[in-house]
């Protein structure tokens, strides 16, 4: 399959401008989190979020629908044997800068793959999967980010299976049979999920560690584009003096927001700095070795990540702590990514590189014990409760998605983040949607690049997945929304006069 003209002038367009957040809260709050409903129920079926008034939601593709050999003999879909509800575990979707096409990873213990669902044919095939082993040389485990490219490739990295290695799929578009991977051996291992190009810079890109002393890291290419080698640098929080490789000791809080500097693990070809393990080496997550020699400030669970721009123009990273009910947001106070080569450098947190160029501040954006819910609205009932994925829309506004409910009884919530100065910090915490899948999570939700008013997100391990359980089961899903019809106007005119941003 060759690239389309359109996605061809797509990828150039998606690459200008940066949208910064600030509109005010478009739509009516909800007041409680939904009650789960039985696998396989109307609801799961027909409607599986509750939303605010206006916005319509309907099935893009459910393993069902793939799986039936009578409606769609060609089709195909990463299922694992053995694995119950996490046989397929559909994770977070990338849209190709046309809207043509979405990618949906595979956070499968074994057997981790990719899939093109194909918007307008309404069809899915996977590129391509482990092969279920255990065995990494012909394996892959846990593909969770999955991100589409400045350079038109696509992006996949292993989580919490597989050995944390980034993979890049470099003809995305091609036939399943004729695609091309790669494994980018320069980037640290580690638990990866929140990974994101910089709006800003084009020789950069952000990522962290999803672990309960997590970090946040950036990666310089030694020449933009060239995703194969480049400089790697840890987050340092100036105040924060504990020990970054204990899990989540008390008095973490108040000392990891404030001003901070991006402190080099290596130098620009990627060789570790005097005193710092390897951060690439096999086997495991060796980059968490690495930030923690280097006194990288850590955080419980940090998960998704997004990138968008403050009122003042500087650039700015939200991402989610998972474990602290928190989403941070770091400025970055420097003009350029700090190339250092580790001038200054010493075990602990105030190995700085040279000057303002690493500069950052760290701040609460939202959380479930600092920030007010439905400010000026009706009260809600719900909690933010284990906040994983991240969305941004065409005008920067960022959205929360909860790693639940995961068996509990109500069902897991998508926020609206109102930060109408575009600060860095919200002002209010809105509840937006919430779902009705029994056993499920919201994954991977994503605004199209071309379509602003619409966006994805996937129902991931529902228990109607496991067909031993659940004959016939609908199983994971991508569902599509869309806010034209709402009340508020303004905001659908705005949407689309916007410029969407890229990859999220």
């Amino acid at each position: 399959m060759k690239t389309s003209i359109r996605t061809q002038l797509a990828l150039t367009a998606a690459l200008v401008g940066t949208a910064a957040a600030g509109t005010d809260t478009w739509f009516t709050p909800l007041t409680e989190s939904a009650l789960v409903v039985p696998p396989n129920g109307l609801e799961e079926l027909a409607s599986p979020w509750v939303t605010p008034t206006g916005i319509s939601q309907k099935n893009a593709v459910s393993m069902r629908e793939v799986e039936d050999a009578v409606l769609s003999p060609l089709q195909s879909i990463v299922r694992v044997p053995g694995l119950g509800t996490s046989a397929s575990m559909f994770d977070m979707l990338a849209y190709d800068p046309s809207g043509e096409f979405l990618f949906i990873p595979h956070e499968t213990f074994v057997g981790a793959g990719v899939t093109r669902y194909s918007v307008y044919d309404n069809s899915c095939e996977v590129l391509f999967s482990g092969d279920g082993t255990g065995n990494w040389a012909n394996d892959y485990g846990a593909f969770d980010p999955c991100r589409f490219t400045p350079n038109g490739t696509l992006f996949l990295a292993e989580e919490w299976s597989g050995l944390g290695r980034v993979v890049e799929v470099m003809n995305p578009f091609a036939p399943a049979d004729q695609i091309q991977t790669r494994v980018l051996t320069n980037f640290p291992r580690v638990s990866h999920e929140g990974i994101n190009f910089s709006k800003k810079f084009d020789d950069t890109i952000y990522f962290v560690d999803e672990d309960r002393a997590g970090s946040i890291y950036k990666f310089v290419m030694a020449t933009p584009g060239d995703y194969t080698v480049g400089q790697t640098f840890v987050l340092v929080v100036d105040a924060f003096l504990g020990d970054p490789s204990v899990n989540a000791p008390t008095g973490w809080t108040p000392d990891r927001i404030g001003s901070a500097t991006w402190v080099p693990l290596t130098d620009a070809t990627g060789t570790p700095l005097p005193g710092i393990p390897d951060p690439t080496v096999d086997p495991g997550r060796a980059g968490r070795g690495a930030a923690d020699a280097a006194g990288g400030t850590p955080y419980r669970r940090p998960e998704d990540m997004a990138v968008g721009k403050l009122a003042n123009g500087n650039e700015v990273i939200y991402f989610t702590a998972t474990e602290e009910q928190t989403v941070y947001s770091v400025e970055m106070l420097e003009n350029r990514p700090g190339n250092s080569q580790g001038k200054g450098h010493q075990k602990g947190h105030k190995g700085h590189n040279d000057g303002p160029s690493g500069a950052a501040i760290v701040r609460v954006f939202a959380s479930e014990t600092s920030t007010p819910k439905n400010v000026g609205f009706d009260p809600t009932t719900g909690v933010i409760n284990s906040p994983d994925n991240l969305s941004i829309d065409a005008l920067g506004n960022i959205y929360i998605i909860e790693d639940a409910p995961n068996g509990a009884p109500g069902g897991g919530d998508i926020w609206f983040v109102r930060d109408t100065d575009n600060d860095g910090v919200g002002e209010s915490v809105d509840h937006f949607m919430t779902i009705q899948v029994d056993g499920a999570e919201a994954t991977g939700m994503i605004w199209n690049p071309v379509i602003k008013s619409e966006f994805a997100v996937c129902v991931q391990h529902p228990d109607s997945t496991n067909l031993d359980n659940v004959p016939n089961g609908f199983g994971d899903a991508v569902w599509i929304f869309n806010v034209t019809p709402i009340p508020n106007q303004e905001f659908v005119e705005q949407l689309d006069a916007a410029e969407a941003p890229f990859g999220e």
